[in-house]
Parts: C-alpha cells; sequence; structure tokens
C-alpha cells in the first residue's frame, strides 16, 4: 500500500507589488516604531485609511499623494499595502 503525501500547508499569496499608479494606504504596524514614525507626530488617520496615490518609486520608497490638501509625503514600501475597500 502506497503512503499518501500529507497535502503542504497553504502558502499565504504573495503582495501584489506596488508600482506607480498604485492605491495604498499605511499599514500601522510596519509603521510604528520606524524611523519615519519617530520623526513625525502620530500617524494621521487618514494615512492608515487611504488610499494614497503612488506618484513616484525611488529604490525602497515611494512618493504618495492623498485625496487631501495636504504634502505629498515618501514612505518605504515595506510600510505600505494595497488599497481595497
Amino acid at each position: 500500500m502506497a503512503d499518501a503525501a500529507p497535502a503542504p500547508a497553504a502558502q499565504p499569496q504573495p503582495q501584489t507589488p506596488l508600482k506607480k499608479g498604485s492605491l495604498v494606504r499605511v499599514n500601522k504596524a510596519a509603521y510604528s516604531g520606524s524611523l519615519e514614525a519617530n520623526a513625525s507626530d502620530a500617524l494621521p488617520g487618514y494615512l492608515a485609511e487611504g488610499p494614497g496615490e503612488i506618484l513616484a518609486i525611488k529604490g525602497d520608497y515611494a512618493q504618495l499623494r492623498w485625496r487631501r490638501p495636504v504634502p505629498d509625503v515618501w514612505l518605504r514600501l515595506d510600510q505600505l499595502e494595497a488599497f481595497s475597500n
């Protein structure tokens, strides 16, 4: 009798790569304790609510524009997650 191979564990789906024009929001867990968080006041609610649009990417950073009258910001890509309703 052949031994049945155990089913492989479910692999997490890879995150969609962020690119120019992607809608994003800030991942609070990744942002907390970061250099950017320590250099700023408390995280404004609109950053975590989203959506912000990626205007440009340079290295590990993305320039973000929000649908509010606030300045554009640069944040690390690993602190962002794709926006979904």
